[in-house]
């Protein structure tokens, strides 16, 4: 989705006093997407702590070997490790979990079912934002889908990661399971894939205690 979901836990942050900035996704390739991370990370004033929610995940596992990375945030996200993609990571879902909306592909994107939308990305969300939100998605390039993480940046970084218990579009068993092998430190709460939207306060409580543990 939009960086603009992520006004809430900018605003916490941004109030405790860190320097905050959005990465706005092309979503066409990860390797696009890396490089647009990468831009933002060479801006930067000191060291950085990278931040992923959903396929970001993936996107800061490539792009946090990055020298100035000095840790990473996995908010209910893709923690990949070396050949993995968020293809190979959703081909065998286990029994009973819960399927992703995902319409077939339209000129290289990917779309979730606006009908189907709320109820599986942001269950506890108003359901007039997640209204909108269904309507303002980013096509997701297949290309993006694919993308393999060459160097998971977890293996030589510290994580953390928040759990998600209610998530339907990433189940909670893959997230124990990435969360486990990236050696992360781990956060639950309950709430639904839009925990950045609907919880502000805890994705920023968690980042705000990376950003102590990498001091």
């Amino acid at each position: 989705m939009d960086g603009a979901g992520w006004r809430g836990v900018y605003d916490i942050l941004g109030g405790h006093g860190f320097n905050v900035s959005i990465v706005q996704n092309p979503t066409i390739s990860l390797a696009g997407d890396v490089s647009a991370t990468k831009l933002i990370v060479d801006s930067q004033p000191g060291p950085v702590i990278l931040v992923g929610h959903s396929y970001g995940g993936v996107v800061i596992t490539e792009a946090g070997t990055h020298p100035n990375v000095a840790g990473l945030v996995y908010i209910t996200a893709f923690a990949p490790d070396k050949g993995e993609s968020v293809n190979a990571l959703i081909a065998n879902p286990p029994p009973g979990a819960p399927v992703p909306p995902i319409l077939p592909p339209r000129d290289g994107y990917l779309f979730l079912d606006r009908a189907k939308f709320p109820a599986a990305f942001a269950g506890d969300v108003d359901p007039k934002t997640a209204a909108f939100m269904a309507d303002s998605q980013v096509p997701w390039g297949i290309d993006a889908l694919g993308g393999a993480v060459t160097a998971p940046a977890w293996k030589s970084k510290p994580s953390w990661y928040l759990q998600v218990r209610d998530d339907k579009m990433i189940p909670y068993p893959a997230q124990q399971f990435m969360a486990k092998r990236a050696g992360a430190t781990v956060v639950e709460v309950p709430g639904s894939h839009a925990i950045y939207v609907s919880n502000p306060n805890a994705v920023a409580s968690l980042i705000e205690q990376a950003a102590s543990g990498v001091k």
